[in-house]
């Protein structure tokens, strides 16, 4: 049987890794390429150039606090803010499937300018292609990045051990909140997609010093992220549970799905290792900046299992955290809602039961 092309492959956790590192790195393979950045640093006669690129496609188009057309600007606006760079400039490009609504293209256009705005950065070119109805998923959104470089160095071959790690707020957000969009959480509470520009949190660390990488851990989470990170080094990173923040909203729904936080994509959230002398002052740095006031230490680097990622939980165990291995958003709205229905059935026969034998018993 032919190998196929799966979800999977596109999760952003070990089969994306696979597909990258077995087809896509050895076609293309070139010294700029190798360190699989957010963004790749071009050297220029005026000094060197941090570029990326991403592409975004997500159901449904409007989520919970954004949509696509402030995902694609964030997205890739972060990827330049983690490679070091200060975006100045953005290619977009459409690809938009026949008979989508117009009010909705020019919501999600109005929302694109906004957040182009917010972030400082300017549209200067772009393409649209409309494809054939049922031929497409309503929108595809791609967005290109290019602005100078602020800090150079940044690499996971400059984790030293006991570096710390750094989070910038809670985890996890954007993906319950798409989860939520898509009618596959029975929850009734507040979830909002974390979706922002980390342009001025970024320069905030990037000013202090010690920083030896940033990441914006979006698909896959910040397990995959953190495991990005030691992969084939011989470091590791230990992560303390009580530490990590995860609103209440988004572990209930977790929970409920048999997911979890850690591997949640996030859109507004930045990690960082950080030499242990500049830990404070970098999380002082991030909490004077507006609306950033959640960052906290995590976990710390350590050489006691190389290239691996532990998690010390909050029972006062230790387990290995591996990177995402599967699609984490699950995408067919009805089949859960059937399941919790059979969930539900279920709990109320073994409940009765447990009352019936209760009764024999007495």
């Amino acid at each position: 049987m032919e190998e196929i092309i799966t979800l999977d492959y596109g999760s952003g956790g070990l089969r994306t890794s696979q597909l990258i590192e077995s087809i896509l790195v050895p076609a293309f393979h070139n010294p700029t390429l190798e360190d699989l950045g957010d963004g790749a640093v071009l050297p220029t006669m005026d000094g060197p150039l941090v570029y990326s690129t991403d592409s975004f496609v997500v159901t449904p188009w409007r989520f919970p606090g954004g949509d696509i057309g402030k995902l694609a600007v964030c997205g890739t606006v972060n990827d330049v803010c983690m490679a070091g760079g200060q975006p100045k400039y953005l290619s977009l490009s459409f690809i938009i499937e026949e008979g989508f609504l117009m009010e909705d293209f020019k919501t999600i256009v109005n929302s694109i300018a906004t957040t182009a705005q917010l972030a400082g950065v300017q549209i200067v070119t772009g393409d649209t292609k409309v494809v054939e109805r049922g031929k497409g998923d309503g929108i595809y959104i791609n967005t290109s990045g290019v602005g100078p470089q602020r800090a150079a160095g940044l690499s996971r071959k400059a984790i030293c051990p006991g570096d710390a790690v750094l989070v910038s707020g809670s985890v996890g957000c954007h993906g319950a909140a798409v989860l939520m969009a898509r009618g596959e959480i029975p929850f009734e509470g507040k979830l909002y997609s974390d979706g922002s520009p980390l342009h001025p949190l970024s320069a905030a660390a990037l000013q202090v010093g010690g920083v030896r990488i940033l990441r914006d851990p979006t698909r896959g989470g910040i397990a995959t992220t953190l495991n990005e990170f030691v992969e084939n080094r011989p470091r590791t990173i230990e992560l303390e549970e009580e530490s990590i923040p995860v609103d209440p909203g988004v572990a209930a729904s977790c929970e409920l799905l048999g997911l979890a936080p850690l591997y949640n994509a996030c859109e507004g959230r930045m990690l960082a290792v950080v030499s242990l002398e500049h830990a404070a002052t970098v999380l002082d740095a991030r909490h004077h900046t507006p609306g950033e006031d959640g960052a906290t230490v995590i976990g710390r680097v350590t050489e006691s299992r190389p290239g691996r990622v532990i998690l010390h939980t909050t029972f006062g165990g230790s387990r290995i955290l591996g990177k995402l291995t599967g699609a984490q958003l699950p995408r067919i709205a009805e089949r859960h809602k059937d399941i919790f229905q059979i969930r539900r059935k279920v709990y109320c026969i073994v409940s009765w039961n447990a009352v019936h034998l209760s009764i024999c018993h007495l």
